[in-house]
């Protein structure tokens, strides 16, 4: 199998390396700096489960790419992910299939409108990973899954087909009947970590032990739950007792890479993973005070950093 994997970040490089690594046919779809430095220095995860070096990989840029593959592998950041659909139409035949392991769900109305449904497999990953200064790719913790299958549930070929390629490789893999389902369960998770971590602007274990911050924090998690229930996606409830869980575990630093994100004063998936959901909930007819408080504390934040980005918010407070 071909497969294609869009960016060699921190989550196409990890899940990309590994299948080099495990021996299959993988090229990279990447950035001219890119390739050339994975030309010169080659492809590198650190890893806790194991390091991976692989001299060279193969890569292809939008301007080089021109026949299809059998998978291509989406992962890219929500404000790419335009410019990332038209990159990848030449990968996309006839009998090619796309794996977008974006959170949200808003990727699979943008690529079922440009490639039809019926390319377009369900699918999320469960990793932390970021991308060091000189372009290694740092795996944070030990999970590092990928889940994939039929948006209908159904057991393809093709589905078949990917889980005999991924199966060798050095991270969990999981063909899943109920795929569209295990996207929700885990857009109402990060919704509701993301939103209260980049909120009170503190991993979860400060927030819990801050008067009223437990009780903000599952009410944030019930106005995501009830959008998902809303929409015919209501999570199980061992999966939103496991949600409450992670939310108020006292001492814990879990926090978003959003809040990260924002904190270092990066761009920030707004408007792909809380915008998206709040929106889908007003459709409903779904009242969601804290979620929509979360959204506005973020287009703020995009707002700030667009002007100071122009050079025309101060870098201090005003003096009095």
């Amino acid at each position: 199998m071909r497969i294609l994997v869009v960016g060699a970040g921190a989550t196409g490089g990890y899940f990309g390396g590994r299948l080099l690594q495990a021996g299959q046919d993988v090229t990279f779809l990447v950035r001219e700096k890119r390739a050339a430095l994975l030309a010169q220095h080659g492809l590198h995860i650190r890893s806790a489960l194991g390091d991976a070096d692989i001299a060279a990989p193969p890569t292809v840029t939008a301007a080089t790419l021109r026949e299809p593959f059998d998978l291509v592998l989406l992962s890219c950041k929500a404000w790419d992910l335009p410019q990332a659909i038209e990159d990848i139409a030449p990968a996309v035949g006839e009998h090619s299939a796309v794996l977008p392991i974006l959170n949200g769900m808003r990727q699979l109305d943008l690529l079922d409108a440009r490639f039809g449904a019926d390319r377009v497999l369900g699918g999320q990953c469960v990793i932390a990973a970021t991308l060091d200064a000189d372009g290694t790719v740092r795996h944070l913790n030990r999970a590092h899954s990928l889940g994939y299958g039929e948006r209908d549930g159904g057991d393809s070929a093709r589905v078949q087909r990917i889980a005999q390629a991924l199966a060798g490789a050095d991270f969990e893999s999981r063909a899943s009947s109920h795929v569209v389902q295990d996207m929700w369960d885990k857009w109402v998770f990060l919704a509701s970590l993301a939103g209260i971590t980049c909120l009170m602007r503190a991993p979860v274990g400060d927030i819990v032990a801050a008067p009223g911050g437990r009780d903000a924090a599952l009410a944030l998690l019930d106005d995501c739950r009830r959008v998902a229930a809303g929409c015919g996606h209501e999570p199980r409830e061992t999966v939103i007792e496991r949600a409450r869980g992670m939310l108020t575990e006292a001492g814990s630093t879990f926090s978003a890479s959003m809040m990260r994100d924002l904190e270092q004063g990066h761009r920030v998936e707004a408007d792909h993973v809380i915008g998206d959901l709040l929106a889908r909930g007003e459709v409903q007819g779904v009242e969601t005070p804290l979620l929509r408080l979360a959204y506005a504390h973020l287009k703020a934040y995009e707002a700030r950093r667009a002007r100071s980005t122009d050079g025309s918010l101060a870098d201090q407070a005003p003096r009095a």
